[in-house]
């Protein structure tokens, strides 16, 4: 089979996007899209390549005294009548088409168009980030390689509509126990229903004052919402046992120690189990190479609501941001879709910070 990223394609990061989308990669099966990146990588004089299963790595080494990292990842959610992708006036529908394989098509277009980039670059094509982090291309790259990862400044090329997203959210999840004693629903009163008793816990959350952070004029807003409620025997039967599944956004000036702290306060005299935790990132706006891109953009950046893998590169001490052409009010729906102006315009930018 002919591979569909032809030196054409490559070309033009609008083309570029529509053949990306036409190779499905649902989590897990992204293979044959890096089979297809790699072989045009490997054509490519100026870039050193090498593969971690589905995650492909490539980098310039041209002496320059900063490097800075653009990473895409390569996977999408599971398919919903959206596949192949259709053009319609300026727009490309598709799975996949803004979260985010029109931000990957930039980066490809740049690593295999611009072999003197200002800065030595190294490119991320990565499988898996949309499901559970222990598939995750960049984590597993961390425990491999982390080599590969070493940089003064990274780029997700997450869907943040052609703006700087900064930073991002914290996340993490929890289950608030209440319990009870069980009894016949008929004679309810020898019991003590734990369902009832949960009343209290989505009454904290009801209450629950959010915060707003401003750290370097980017405004992060946290929330703590109920996501779950599990509880119940039978229908006969007074529950003693009830869980009520949270998830707490916080904001980047809480560590997850911090974070958890504060949830366990918040439901002070009940059990709260943490299941799942991942940290936030600060806005990385003071690096030299994130100044300059910032002036590139043009436009004030925002606060990342929401976790994405820039924290992944923070947390190794590497300021990073968000900044892709797709809308992420369209990722994971079904009439998911992307603005070719914007494609352009997010190339454009790109190539104006790097070739400068």
């Amino acid at each position: 089979m002919a591979n569909p990223l032809t030196p054409d394609a490559l070309a033009d990061p609008v083309a570029l996007t529509r053949a990306l989308v036409d190779i499905e990669s649902v989590s897990r099966n992204e293979k044959e899209i890096a089979d297809c990146i790699e072989l045009v990588l490997a054509d490519a004089p100026h870039l050193t390549v090498q593969r971690h299963q589905n995650t492909l790595m490539a980098r310039t080494d041209l002496g320059r005294e900063q490097r800075v990292v653009l990473a895409g990842h390569l996977d999408t959610v599971p398919l919903n009548d959206n596949f192949p992708s259709r053009m319609v006036d300026d727009l490309i529908y598709g799975c996949g088409t803004a979260d985010m394989k029109s931000g990957t098509a930039l980066a490809l277009h740049l690593a295999v168009t611009l072999p003197d980039p200002r800065y030595d670059v190294t490119y991320f094509f990565y499988e898996a980030e949309e499901i559970d982090s222990a598939y995750n291309g960049l984590n597993l790259v961390a425990q491999t390689h982390p080599e590969w990862l070493a940089a003064d400044f990274a780029i997700l090329l997450e869907p943040t509509y052609g703006v700087v997203e900064a930073g991002c959210q914290g996340t993490m999840r929890a289950v608030v126990r209440t319990t009870g004693r069980r009894a016949h629903s008929a004679r309810s009163w020898r019991g003590v229903n734990a369902i009832h008793a949960a009343g209290e816990v989505l009454r904290r959350l009801q209450e629950y004052p959010a915060r707003s952070v401003t750290i370097d004029d980017c405004t992060y807003r946290e929330g703590l919402n109920a996501v779950r409620i599990l509880g119940g025997v039978a229908g006969n039967v007074i529950p003693d046992r009830c869980e009520v599944e949270v998830n707490y956004r916080f904001a980047p000036d809480r560590s997850i120690e911090q974070a958890e702290a504060h949830l366990r306060e918040v439901f002070t005299g009940y059990d709260v189990e943490i299941t799942d935790a991942a940290p936030a990132a600060l806005p990385g706006l003071t690096a030299a190479p994130a100044r300059e891109f910032l002036a590139a953009v043009g436009e004030r950046p925002a606060a990342k609501l929401g976790w994405t893998d820039v924290a992944r590169f923070a947390a190794l001490g590497i300021p990073a941001l968000n900044f892709g052409p797709g809308d992420p009010n369209l990722a994971h729906t079904q009439d998911e879709h992307v603005e070719i102006g914007r494609i352009r315009d997010g190339a454009a930018t790109l190539h104006r910070w790097l070739a400068s």
